[in-house]
């Protein structure tokens, strides 16, 4: 598999609705086991427990669990974001109403620290329940609980390629075409994506590289203060959607155009001294360095717990590649825990 192409136009299949559908027919909780617990709405379209709330009385505020919210464009990822953390042991429901989240919260702080992480999966698929979402993360900050939302983002043409590969309709396309209902839902989640904490774009990852990014965000025992992705890519692919900060390496002569260079990477010994030797190359790595470490001083300051970094050359394979391993190795040193991303290594 060279695309995410299989991994989220899964997410037209997603459990607890039909393609298509304007509400789910049910919410399908996953534990650490893999088993699912499924609730079936009554006749009203509502769950027993909708209207609950969280209530802290007699319950630790150390035993509220940690909530994390996976939501995004269909086709960008959502069911193998959501799987990662089920196998990273969160307790997942997937397709859950939002109106519902604050109920499984306070199921999850009274089960005697048994579901201490909880993921929740929401999207438009049900539009009726989506419209409570708003209400319900007002209704958490207000109970003091901890939430962070991830958003998937992805390019329209490789949601058009996901969506055309299973031959599924995207769920709010109606008598449209697949863009309709692309656009119909980018306007829907603008105001999410906005106050979304993580942000990852998907337009270029396969499976194993969206789960590497998800690993990297939420795997360890304990949360370090920053974590960083520091990816190269290739202008002439465009810029990554989900960059923090960019930086362009194209004022560096270019190993293309040295014959003995030109098929290795950026990680080849000899590319990377060819780089690195360049006049301009090592002070850029110092001074930039000390950017960053300034800059992740201001991120943990106001709380901002993940950051994306974006190198660039003109194909993404070699100056980008050699100064991210370097600027990765430099952030490591500092304490950030750091994932390297190579977008476009192997394009051309």
């Amino acid at each position: 598999m060279t695309n995410q192409d299989a991994h989220d136009a899964h997410d037209t299949r997603d459990t607890g609705a039909a393609a298509g559908s304007d509400t789910p027919v049910g919410a399908t909780a996953r534990d650490e086991d893999g088993h699912g617990a499924h609730t079936e709405p009554d006749s009203d379209g509502a769950q027993a427990g909708a209207g609950m709330t969280i209530d802290a009385a007699g319950v630790p505020e150390a035993a509220i669990p940690e909530l994390v919210i996976i939501s995004g464009m269909s086709g960008a990822g959502r069911s193998t974001a959501a799987k990662c953390l089920e196998d990273l042991g969160w307790f997942v429901v997937d397709n859950l109403p939002p109106a519902l989240i604050p109920t499984m919260v306070e199921l999850g702080a009274r089960s005697q620290g048994n579901v201490a992480r909880i993921a929740v999966v929401v999207d438009v698929r049900g539009r009726r329940f989506f419209d409570n979402l708003r209400e319900s993360l007002a209704d958490l900050a207000a109970k003091h609980v901890t939430r962070r939302i991830v958003f998937l983002e992805s390019s329209d043409d490789a949601l058009v390629r996901r969506f055309e590969g299973v031959r599924r309709p995207h769920p709010l396309q109606g008598d449209g075409r697949i863009v309709d209902g692309i656009a119909a839902e980018r306007e829907l989640l603008r105001e999410l994506r906005g106050d979304a904490d993580l942000v990852i774009d998907t337009s270029s990852l396969n499976v194993h590289e969206l789960r590497a990014k998800m690993d990297a965000q939420f795997a360890g025992e304990e949360e370090p203060e920053l974590r960083a992705t520091v990816m190269s890519f290739g202008f002439k692919y465009g810029l990554p959607v989900d960059a923090d900060l960019v930086v362009d390496m194209r004022f560096l002569p270019n190993p293309h155009w040295v014959p003995e260079l030109r098929p290795f990477s950026g990680l080849n010994e000899e590319v990377a001294a060819y780089v690195f030797n360049q006049p301009g190359a090592k002070e850029f790595l110092d001074r930039y360095a000390e950017l960053l470490r300034l800059i992740a001083a201001g991120y943990r300051r106001e709380g901002k717990r993940y950051v994306t970094i974006a190198v660039g050359c003109t194909g993404g394979k070699h100056r980008s590649v050699a100064m991210s391993e370097k600027l990765a190795a430099r952030l490591a040193a500092e304490g950030v825990e750091t994932v390297v991303v190579h977008r476009d290594m192997g394009r051309e």
